[in-house]
């Protein structure tokens, strides 16, 4: 490990305990259930959701997000494309505008408080250089104190989206680069200061590493309200009461979808765009859930001060 100290067992007869490794298969990763937590248990923590286009985080992690406004956190979120490649609209500009439009409302209805748009190309990330879009992030997570991250997991697999790869592989970077006092110390003449970001939620949409479920039982019904906002792309485009309307011309109903186009709408993204939360919850004893490759970096000492703390004796 880059900067670790090897001591060996002539020093103190004792070996310093072994660095903390990250699992590497999904068959070493044990999987914590995190259910609601009662209180704001979270007040005064700052996440940030974020996402390259406005319907990927209320897809994948819209559910976390609300618990985790609810138990205290404020949020942020952050779009890094212009979504113009996505999308309702007569022209680029108007797809543009409509999905700007929906962002703030997802934004919204999450109970964000701010919304950073960065506006790169849609579908050209890796095209400029990646180093631009990290640093952006790095000014962000230190100008808003971050300490949890939602976004795309850097490890997903067979993620054809050059948008999804190129956001993750930053923002995972940006995470551990906030934090140092020799990353873009411009930054610190600002009035800004070097801050780590500890708490990382990735999500996929192939397989991954999972180790952590969410249960999101409880903001089901919220989830499926903030993904009624995405009317320009995602699942608010009427689905549901185009597909009662069909039905009705058949002369038969589905019971689940109710009979408003409302109540049609909110049954059809709950019940079908998102059986997945219901598959995986069922494997865990929950209602609906979301899964995320989760890794919290400690606040520990350095392995050379803390090996020095537990074996120093006194002269």
């Amino acid at each position: 490990m880059a900067g670790g100290l090897a001591l060996g067992s002539a020093a103190a007869g004792t070996q310093p305990a072994p660095q903390t490794r990250r699992p590497r298969t999904a068959q070493e990763a044990e999987i914590v259930v995190e259910r609601d937590q009662p209180g704001q248990p979270h007040k005064g923590k700052v996440l940030a959701a974020i996402q390259p286009h406005c319907d990927d985080v209320p897809l994948l992690a819209g559910g976390t997000v609300l618990k985790l406004i609810r138990e205290g956190y404020t949020g942020i979120l952050i779009r890094t494309s212009n979504d113009e490649a996505a999308g309702r609209g007569a022209t680029v500009g108007e797809v543009v505008l409509n999905n700007e439009k929906d962002t703030f409302e997802v934004a919204r209805r999450m109970g964000l408080a701010k919304v950073f748009d960065l506006n790169y190309r849609n579908h050209e990330f890796d095209s400029f250089a990646g180093a631009e879009l990290r640093h952006r992030l790095i000014f962000i997570f230190r100008l808003m104190k971050v300490d949890t991250v939602l976004s795309y997991d850097p490890w997903g697999h067979y993620e054809e989206n050059p948008d999804h790869y190129v956001t993750a592989l930053a923002v995972e970077a940006a995470c551990w680069m906030s934090g140092s006092r020799w990353d873009l110390p411009e930054h610190f003449e600002a009035g800004l200061k070097p801050h780590s970001v500890r708490e990382r939620y990735y999500f996929a949409r192939g397989p991954q590493l999972v180790n952590r479920v969410v249960d999101i039982s409880s903001v089901m019904d919220q989830k499926v309200h903030v993904n009624l906002a995405n009317v320009t792309q995602g699942p608010a485009g009427e689905t549901g009461s185009a597909l009662k309307r069909r039905l009705a011309g058949e002369g038969r109903k589905i019971p689940l979808l109710g009979d408003t186009d409302d109540s049609a709408n909110r049954q059809y993204i709950k019940h079908f765009v998102f059986r997945e939360n219901a598959e995986w919850g069922s494997r865990h004893g929950l209602s609906y859930a979301e899964q995320f490759h989760y890794i919290r970096q400690p606040l520990e000492e350095a392995p050379l001060e803390e090996f020095i703390r537990r074996n120093a004796t006194p002269l």
